[in-house]
């Protein structure tokens, strides 16, 4: 029906406002999105914004799928590098998501890390260990999941890896992509 319905858009060439509790159908078929929650609107945009940037925690969790992850940690600056600490692990902070962190006054505050699977890459240099909870096999793509600071994880990784639940894992969180939100209000920390 997608299909159908995307290509009676495209003849037509008008309007279509289209509802729907399916973010995928939402994602392949709008050219603007809205997202609401409990009858308010959260975010206008596009589909490609409303994926890489969520205004508040609830778009971020809603658009994607598997869903974006969420860690709370603390934000900590040494040596002109910022970090978030998540339980034993500190991971560094991009300059210019340090730089937004620090104007806004989150050194030494906690704040919400939200990154998506796909944003996790399986490596042997990875800064997070940890054991594999459940390993799906979907064909092209495969899922990870683990714990990290008593809170699950999924990524997105390729199926090619021999993994097995029960394995040691070394894994790694692409920190340019990564979101931050603030724990109170929900929302984005945004420049």
């Amino acid at each position: 029906m997608r299909i159908e319905i995307s290509k009676l858009h495209q003849k037509l060439g008008t309007t279509i406002i289209y509802v729907t509790h399916d973010q995928t159908e939402a994602m392949t078929l709008g050219t603007r999105i809205v997202v609401m929650k409990d009858g308010v609107i959260q975010q206008v945009d596009t589909p490609e914004s409303l994926y890489s940037n969520p205004v508040n925690k609830f778009v971020a969790g809603f658009i994607g799928s598997p869903q974006m992850n969420f860690l709370t940690g603390r934000i900590s600056e040494a040596n002109g590098s910022v970090y978030i600490h998540i339980g034993d692990t500190n991971l560094t902070i991009p300059e210019s998501k340090a730089e937004r962190l620090r104007k806004q006054n989150y050194i030494g505050k906690d704040v919400t890390l939200g990154i998506r699977p796909e944003d996790i890459h399986d490596t042997s240099d990875g800064v997070i260990h940890s054991s594999v909870k459940v390993y799906e096999l979907l064909g092209a793509e495969a899922y990870l999941y683990f714990d990290m600071d008593d809170t699950q994880v999924t990524a997105r990784i390729n199926p090619r890896f021999d993994i097995k639940p029960g394995s040691r894992i070394s894994v790694s969180f692409d920190m340019e992509k990564a979101h931050f939100f603030d724990p109170e209000t929900e929302l984005a920390i945004r420049p």
